[in-house]
């Protein structure tokens, strides 16, 4: 896949400023086009842009295919007459520096259902007439199950409807038929709306990167619609989990927890569920970054209850098999195969033979970089086909990322670059680094352009509570900050 050499910026819509508790895809996505592409930027990055559930995470969602309805812009709905000024007159008073989830999923599901209403009102199925998706019906019968039982895990439901039978499925799709149209029309609203953002991005010549977790949640429609493809009990639990063994940076290695692929039978219908998530991924985004891509490869099993990541085998994955049904179905459809592999942590030759097999540019973080001159995360041991970024949504910001730093790393940055570094300073000297490198893509944090601390920190791998909150207030963009990313872009022919 052949990336044009550019630069952008990662920013998560939920972090986008707005008086509705979180950041939405209407006036402040529009302004934050406007931004990159003033600042010389051709490439907006999002997290997975899924619907979430306990613990917010994008990377658990409820579907890998459906939006996030808490993203739908409320001032859009207003403009299509489906809210007034009275729905929008008790406005809780929400903090603008970060989304507080708890109080803003119960009003703004309010304000979806108030919408629904009148949407309903007005005879607005006319409009989805022709608007339908394979995974829509399961979805939408998911949610509306998942309501009727109080938010309950589907294998806790009636038997019936856990193995899915026919009738206790057409019963259920009676009963619940106006929850059902309800959550349609959320991701009806939802693909509209991103359907017109991106294209104003590329109005401005900015592309978008996506983001798509390797695995998906265990309390999901995907899962529950489709259990012959995952290791999966008699009761509908899942046998064995993900995650990845002990390493540097825990002794204990990391439990994830999610199902893992039963990928022989996956690949009796040539992994057509594959096909699908990934064609409404490319629908969604101009390209997509794999999570946890050397899972493809091999993949850490944990047998189910284990306290811990470390009981466990490597097991190989689906390998070049995937790749090439990938290419063989996809490729002239969105030209390549415009994936990004993320190849950190724990990677093989092998890993990067299928990487390079399949010509998928892989990930460099500068935040690894600072340990000698043979690490493969400095500038100088680049190869064009990487992206680099400062940080990740993972990481530390830059500047806070520098607080924590040992001796040793500090004197080897300032070494390398030549002269004092500070904690005020870092953050740019890193953006300055990643721009002018061989590099194809940098990616920089919004974070780390505004120079933000741990304050700034978007997620903390393990943290329970405190996550995927943070956000930036209108003001943070100023024009000054605008011209100084851009004179580095033109500096580097980015």
């Amino acid at each position: 896949m052949e990336i044009e050499r550019g630069s952008g910026l990662l920013l998560h819509p939920t972090s986008l400023p707005g008086p509705y508790g979180i950041g939405e895809i209407g006036p402040a996505a529009r302004q934050f086009v406007g931004f990159l592409a003033g600042a010389g930027q051709h490439y907006w990055q999002v997290l997975p842009l899924g619907p979430t559930g306990y613990g917010d995470s994008p990377y658990q969602s409820f579907s890998a295919f459906a939006g996030n309805p808490l993203l739908i812009s409320t001032d859009a709905l207003a403009q299509d007459g489906l809210l007034d000024e009275r729905d929008l007159a008790g406005l809780p008073a929400f903090p603008c520096d970060r989304a507080d989830f708890g109080a803003v999923i119960p009003w703004k599901q309010q304000l979806l259902r108030r919408a629904y209403a009148r949407f309903n009102a007005a005879d607005g199925w006319s409009r989805l007439a022709g608007w339908h998706a394979p995974w829509l019906d399961d979805y939408a019968l998911f949610m509306a199950l998942k309501d009727a039982h109080d938010g309950a895990v589907w294998n806790t439901w009636d038997h019936a409807l856990v193995v899915r039978e026919p009738a206790a499925l057409a019963r259920a799709r009676a009963d619940l038929a106006d929850d059902i149209g309800y959550y349609r029309f959320c991701q009806y609203c939802f693909f509209q709306q991103w359907s017109a953002l991106k294209q104003e991005a590329h109005t401005r010549g900015v592309r978008v990167i996506g983001d798509l977790p390797i695995f998906v949640a265990y309390d999901s429609s995907d899962v529950w619609a489709h259990q012959q493809l995952f290791f999966l009990d008699a009761a509908g639990l899942p046998t064995v989990v993900a995650g990845v063994p002990p390493d540097y940076f825990s002794v204990t290695g990391q439990l994830w927890g999610n199902p893992l692929y039963r990928w022989p039978v996956m690949a009796h219908d040539h992994y057509r569920w594959w096909i699908e998530r990934l064609r409404m991924a490319l629908t969604l985004y101009d390209y997509v970054r794999i999570d946890h891509f050397r899972g493809f490869e091999a993949y850490w099993e944990i047998p189910s209850g284990e306290p811990t990541a470390i009981r466990g085998q490597w097991v190989q994955g689906p390998g070049a098999d995937f790749f090439a049904a990938l290419r063989d179905q996809l490729g002239d459809e969105f030209g390549g195969l415009p994936i990004i592999a993320e190849d950190l942590g724990l990677i093989t030759p092998a890993v990067r033979a299928l990487r390079d097999q399949f010509q998928l540019p892989g990930m460099k973080v500068l935040q690894f970089a600072p340990s000698g001159p043979d690490n493969e995360y400095l500038p100088h041991n680049y190869t064009p086909d990487c992206l680099v970024y400062t940080g990740t949504h993972d990481n530390d910001t830059t500047r806070g990322w520098w607080r924590t730093a040992s001796r040793a790393e500090r004197a080897f940055v300032q070494q390398y670059v030549g002269h004092r570094v500070s904690g005020q300073t870092i953050a740019w000297i890193f953006i300055r680094l990643a721009l002018s490198s061989v590099a194809r893509l940098a990616i920089v944090p919004l974070q780390d352009v505004l120079n933000l601390g741990p304050e700034g920190r978007m997620n903390v791998p393990g943290r329970e509570a405190g996550n995927w909150c943070w956000r930036y207030q209108a003001r943070d963009l100023t024009p000054r900050l605008q011209q100084r990313l851009r004179a580095l872009t033109e500096l580097y022919a980015r």
